[in-house]
């Protein structure tokens, strides 16, 4: 049966209401992250921490468990299909092509190496990250150069990124940013319905919980009476 006239077919969203949550909610944490540490507000700084993680754990998880399009069976592909996209061959998933979907996977491999480097950072002053005195100095010594070192290359990454979303947005006219904010836009639909956003709910639980029950078992600092 033909629609009725001017009505059109509704899209199927690209992305899922959490995959949208947790893109643009990493985009306002590292900005505060990084402005809350050269403020020295160190408490600040833990919490968003503490959020970062939950946030990138959910996602590893989600991109099991989530939308066609959020899993990482979407987008990821072998050295033979990235070799063919490079030749001037198409991307099998609508989402990420090739390179932007080995791109996320490193972004959040950064992204999980700094949360967890700052669980065991100090300034050697005033804080010290919940699981600092669990290890021995090398490894505190070792998890300070993560933390710092990562970092720096995630700016970097993110730098590139911002510009090469710009130029399929601007100069390939990809409805890419459209897309990422209302799910789906001109060019940019899904090919498959999007699972229940609820679904998120047990997962980040689960995550919050597990990071809590560890963070309470980590040892505090030992005072030495003379």
């Amino acid at each position: 049966m033909n629609s009725l006239p001017g009505k059109t077919a509704r899209r199927r969203p690209l992305w899922d209401i959490p995959t949208r949550v947790f893109h643009w909610a990493v985009v306002c944490l590292l900005p505060l992250s990084w402005w809350s540490a050269e403020q020295q507000r160190f408490e600040v700084h833990q919490w968003l921490g503490y959020t970062l993680l939950v946030l990138v754990l959910s996602r590893i998880l989600w991109g099991i468990v989530g939308s066609r399009h959020s899993r990482f069976a979407d987008f990821l592909v072998g050295p033979a299909e990235v070799k063919r996209y490079l030749q001037g061959g198409g991307a099998r998933s609508r989402g990420h092509n090739p390179l932007g979907g080995w791109s996320v996977m490193l972004l959040l491999t950064l992204l999980l190496a700094q949360a967890v480097s700052g669980l065991f950072n100090s300034d050697d002053i005033l804080f010290s990250g919940p699981l600092y005195y669990w290890v021995n100095s090398d490894v505190q010594s070792a998890m300070g150069v993560i933390h710092e070192v990562v970092f720096n290359i995630l700016l970097a990454l993110v730098s590139l990124h911002i510009c090469v979303v710009c130029f399929y947005q601007l100069h390939r006219r990809e409805k890419l940013i459209q897309a990422m904010i209302a799910g789906s836009a001109s060019g940019k639909e899904g090919l498959a319905p999007v699972v229940s956003k609820w679904r998120l709910v047990p997962i980040v639980l689960l995550v919050s919980c597990g990071l809590w029950l560890l963070i309470a078992q980590a040892p505090g600092p030992v005072y030495l009476g003379f």
